[in-house]
């Protein structure tokens, strides 16, 4: 078991998974000493200081936040410094935090820049590197990260490179590395950052208690010097404590998030379904339109857009929804995916979409995504092919099991009940329009034979 002392983490992560929902698991700035910023300039860098990447990364920054101060302050130093690189790299860093308080992944490629620039100097800068690689892999460029990811972990051994390989890993299904690589990061560093990604394996493989003290580990290691990675731990382990049904310790967990980063879209959309949850419809509808103002991803949309429903309010539903058609397929295909198929519209749409991501995207919600849209667009048999992979860690998550039991009630599948009971247990995590398929199935599958009634898939146009 990991160990939560501060001097050591041994011991095989993986004994621990008997007991990765890609969590955007937070990304690892890393800052190297410098000496102060002199105002001469060294014709060293000049190569560094002409390229088309520095002019980019240090372009006028507007924007009144302490975060868009801080940009314009580290701008400011590169272009007086004789040495401005390690000063580069913190600006790519601050770019990251950007695109991750901001929701823009146009923060992204100027980080992205940061590290050209740095290249422009030293092609083999691993600072550069592994600037690079959180790009890559926060703009969904996986066997890109996961390329940078070895050559790093190859070329010296820090635990933010270790981490990133195991996200690239993850996120392409390929679990056992991922693991091995997360518990040298453990090994050599254990902090929230390491914690995190324990806690997010031990839950993929379906041991919430083991998750649930690895984020708690986590958030005691959290502090406001790094605020947006505390909030995220904290919303974790309340996502956690939701899912075992502790809703007073859920609700304490997102209020501690709050307090570290107000108006923080994760633990308000996870404070929304909670709402959803207790039938408080309307308080779950204007707490998740505060989430979904600051992050219009699908998943807050689509969350969004239910709970307006929920609160007979079908006008704006219908609006959020329009809205989400528009920039769905380009924002997040996965989810939408997901949408689509969930609502019976545009299965075709839905099916190239999860198709396009699995050849980027192999992990067991990919899986699962396409799965749920060849069922929805009437191809049965293959679907449960699909969801078999999906199933395959042992992930205990209501999705899953709902799209498990629709599948192999419509198949008549002995196994039916089982994933219909599970998904049922855990039904408060699924979203409304997802209960109502919920219920479809089970009394489809109740039904006698023989007895009339639509398909599953068709009785999604339904809804």
């Amino acid at each position: 078991m990991v160990n939560a002392g501060p001097a050591a983490a041994n011991g095989p992560l993986a004994s621990t998974l008997t007991g990765f929902d890609r969590a955007e698991v937070q990304p690892i700035p890393m800052r190297r000493d410098a000496s102060p910023a002199k105002s001469t300039n060294d014709g060293r860098f000049a190569a560094l200081r002409g390229s088309v990447s520095w002019k980019i990364a240090l372009a006028p920054h507007p924007g009144g936040e302490e975060l868009d101060e801080q940009i314009r302050k580290s701008q400011n130093t590169i272009r007086k410094s004789a040495d401005p690189r390690a000063y580069l790299e913190r600006l790519g860093w601050l770019y990251v935090a950007k695109a991750r308080a901001s929701h823009d992944p146009g923060f992204y490629k100027l980080a992205e820049h940061c590290a050209m620039a740095l290249d422009a100097t030293d092609s083999r800068s691993l600072e550069a590197l592994l600037l690079r690689g959180h790009v890559a892999q926060s703009l969904h460029r996986f066997k890109e990260a996961e390329s940078i990811g070895r050559e790093l972990v190859a070329r010296r051994e820090l635990a933010f490179d270790h981490g990133l390989l195991g996200d690239a890993l993850a996120d392409q299904g390929k679990l056992p590395e991922a693991i091995a690589q997360y518990q040298q990061m453990v090994d050599l560093r254990p902090d929230l950052q390491s914690y995190s990604r324990v806690a997010h394996m031990r839950w993929l493989k379906g041991d919430l208690a083991g998750a649930i003290e690895a984020a708690e580990l986590a958030v005691s290691a959290g502090s406001p010097a790094d605020a947006e990675s505390a909030a995220w731990a904290s919303t974790r382990l309340a996502g956690h404590r939701f899912q075992l049904g502790d809703i007073p310790k859920a609700e304490s967990a997102c209020k501690a998030a709050l307090q570290f980063m107000t108006d923080y879209p994760p633990a308000l959309l996870l404070q929304g379904r909670i709402l959803l949850h207790t039938g408080r419809f309307a308080d779950a509808a204007a707490i998740i339109r505060r989430a979904a103002e600051r992050n219009p991803l699908p998943e807050y949309q689509w969350a969004l857009a239910d709970a307006l429903r929920a609160a007979n309010r079908t006008n704006e539903a219908i609006a959020v929804e329009a809205q989400l058609t528009r920039t769905g397929a380009a924002d997040d295909p996965r989810t939408f995916a997901l949408f689509l198929a969930t609502r019976g519209c545009q299965v075709s749409l839905a099916l190239r979409l999860a198709e396009r991501e699995l050849k980027e995207r192999a992990d067991v919600f990919t899986h699962d995504a396409l799965a749920w849209a060849q069922f929805n667009a009437g191809r049965s048999e293959e679907a449960w092919t699909a969801m078999e992979l999906a199933l395959a860690e042992g992930t205990r998550d209501a999705r899953l099991y709902l799209h498990a039991g629709v599948i192999a009630a419509q198949l008549r599948r002995d196994d039916a009940p089982h994933w219909l009971a599970k998904a049922e247990e855990l039904e408060r995590l699924l979203l409304p329009s997802e209960r109502r398929r919920l219920d479809d199935a089970l009394q489809f599958f109740n039904r006698k034979p023989g007895q009339p009634g639509a398909s599953l898939s068709e009785r999604a146009d339904a809804h």
